[in-house]
C-alpha cells in the first residue's frame, strides 16, 4: 500500500469507514481519480481534490452545489 493510500485510508476511517472498508475506498478512490483526469484532461490531483471534497460533504450529509441530482429509479408498474 502505497504512502497516499494510507493517508486516504485514514481519513476514510476519521470518516467512520470500518478499516477494511475504508482500505477499499481509498483504492477506488485513486483509481477513479485517475479515469476523471484520463476522461476530462485535468491532472489526478485535481480529479482527486474533487473527489475528497465530494467524500467530505457527503459523510457529513451535504450535497456540493456542483454535484448533479438525480432521481431514483422509476418503480415497475404494472401486473406480470
Amino acid at each position: 500500500m502505497t504512502n497516499e493510500q494510507q493517508q486516504l485510508t485514514q481519513l476514510c476511517e476519521r470518516l467512520g469507514a470500518p478499516p477494511a472498508q475504508a482500505a477499499t475506498m481509498a483504492a477506488q478512490l485513486l483509481k477513479r481519480a485517475e479515469q476523471l483526469a484520463a476522461e476530462r484532461g485535468q491532472t489526478r490531483e485535481e480529479s482527486l481534490e474533487r473527489l475528497l471534497r465530494l467524500l467530505v460533504k457527503g459523510s457529513a450529509g451535504e450535497v456540493p452545489a456542483d454535484f448533479p441530482a438525480t432521481q431514483p429509479p422509476a418503480l415497475p408498474t404494472g401486473g406480470a
